[in-house]
This record gives structure tokens, sequence and C-alpha cells, in this order.
């Protein structure tokens, strides 16, 4: 294993110094990072964790720069997001979010790489086909962003594991398939207290919504409750529908950790991109039945 992908015990001030003279004004080129990791015997993670704290933005992240500060980065770079499926939507989600600089990625998906997953899913490849799903998602985060830390669980969302994936959560993302899991889910992040961003599509549709804590969306989502897939079943999904709602979702996860404008609570947002219309509509109160009174 490389030394930069372990951790050292090399003292963190003549890192903090070091990064210093790497960096381009406030800016800390990725040549920097990784010399830093290599002679520092640090992970390319704590020397970005450092860096940020330095006030100094790695290069890759200089984009964001006008819509993000650099202490709006480092918060990124401290949270960590469950993603629940890692298909369809949750392919999308993964890569953004790694694009993005949330520091920890924990990955759940029991499921392995089918051909018909070809046409829409970021994460497969005709070469990993028969593959695990959360294995391409660390994979492919290694490629783009090492600095981000994957946390991958090959198994399905259930009552009994929620409460260890959802551990330490800052926000968690539902880009599952089955109704039951949805359902699930949701009950999970109302328990534990965890922000939840909803996404689900079909076809050229998609809806979305966001499930703060106190809150419980799925009497307004799912009424019954107990169908185990959703329409998709029948009209299939494109390769633009789940890139799209994945975007949304990715979007509202940056504003739930940043605290940063409205959220799409107590409201769902329905997608028709076959007519272009976007429609949002008030969910009641967003309040858990039981909590209304």
């Amino acid at each position: 294993m490389p030394r930069y992908l372990r951790e050292g015990t090399l003292g963190v001030e003549d890192l903090r110094a070091f990064l210093v003279t790497r960096a381009q004004g406030d800016l800390l080129p990725w040549a920097g990072q990784v010399a830093a990791a290599d002679r520092f015997q640090r992970t390319l993670a704590f020397v970005e964790g450092t860096a940020l704290e330095l006030g100094l933005l790695p290069a890759r992240y200089q984009r964001n720069r006008r819509t993000l500060s650099t202490a709006e980065q480092l918060k990124l770079f401290r949270s960590r997001v469950v993603i629940v499926g890692a298909g369809g939507l949750g392919g999308y989600v993964v890569e953004e979010l790694a694009r993005l600089g949330v520091g920890t990625l924990v990955v759940a998906d029991p499921d392995t790489f089918e051909e018909h997953n070809l046409n829409r899913q970021l994460l497969a490849s005709p070469a990993n086909l028969g593959a695990p799903k959360v294995d391409a998602a660390v994979e492919r985060v290694g490629t783009i962003n090492p600095a981000v830390r994957v946390v991958p669980s090959r198994s399905a969302f259930t009552r009994e594991n929620g409460a260890d994936l959802l551990s330490g959560a800052d926000a968690a993302v539902d880009a599952l398939d089955t109704v039951t899991a949805r359902v699930e889910l949701a009950r999970a992040c109302r328990e534990l207290g965890v922000p939840m961003v909803h996404g689900a599509i079909a076809g050229w549709y998609g809806q979305m919504a966001t499930q703060m804590p106190g809150e419980d969306i799925t009497p307004f989502i799912y009424p019954s409750g107990n169908e185990p897939k959703g329409v998709e079943t029948k009209l299939g999904n494109p390769a633009f529908t789940p890139a799209v709602v994945a975007s949304l979702q990715v979007a509202e996860v940056c504003k739930v950790l940043l605290g940063q404008g409205r959220c799409l609570t107590r409201r769902m947002l329905f997608l028709d991109l076959l007519e272009m219309e976007f429609e949002e509509v008030p969910i009641a109160s967003g309040v858990a039945p039981g909590d209304r009174g």
C-alpha cells in the first residue's frame, strides 16, 4: 500500500507548514496534496482536512468557491452521508457527492450489476457485470476523488441493520427501488433524527421530497406502504431521468448539510421530463401522524 494511503505519526505542525509552502495563494494544488501525504505518511483525506482547516482550498474545488466558501467546503468534508442504493439514482449521487467533497460516503446495496443496468447506471459497465455495486462505488470514488472515504455495505437496508448503517450520519439519501425498503428507511431516519432526501424515477417522470427530523413523508408518498415495487417496473427508466433526479437530490443534500436555502420539506416535487413540467405539491403538515395532536 502506498505510504500516502496510510496514517502516519509525523508532526501535524510540520504538515501545516509544508502545505503553506505548496499553496498557490489560498489554493492547494493536487500535486502538493499528494506530496504532503507521501512525505508525512498521512492519508489524502487527512491532508485535505488539514488544508481546509488552514483556510487553503484544494484546487479541485476552486469552481465551487463562488457558491461555497472554504469554511463550507470544510463542513462538507466533515460530513457523513449514507446513500441507500447504488443503482440508477445512487450511482449518480455517489459521483456528485464525491466531486462536491463530502468527506465520508456510506454506500449500501446488496446487488450486483446486470446487463439491463447498462442503459442508465453510472457505475455499470460491461467489464463489471456480475460485480457488486458497492465495490464499483469504492473504485469510482478512488479514481475521481481519493480524499473521500467510501464505506461500502453489501447489504439490503432493513429494520435490523438500519441503526448501524445510519450511525453518525448527517443526512441519508433514498435511492432505493422497493417501496417497503423506502418506508423502512424513512422510519429509521425519523427515529434517529437523520434528514433524508427521497427520490424516485419511472420513465420520463420523477419525484423527490425531504424528510427532516420530526417529520414523516411516507403517508403522503406511499399511502398503503405495501407495494413491492413502484411504477418503474412498468415504465422502465431511460438514461436521463436518474441523472436529473439524482442531481436534484445532491443539491438538496448540500443544502441540508450546510443549513442553506429552502429545503424541499412539507412538499413534493414532481418532474415530467416529457412535457418539461415541474410541479410542487404540499404534503399536509409533513408531521408524523402520531405527532399531529
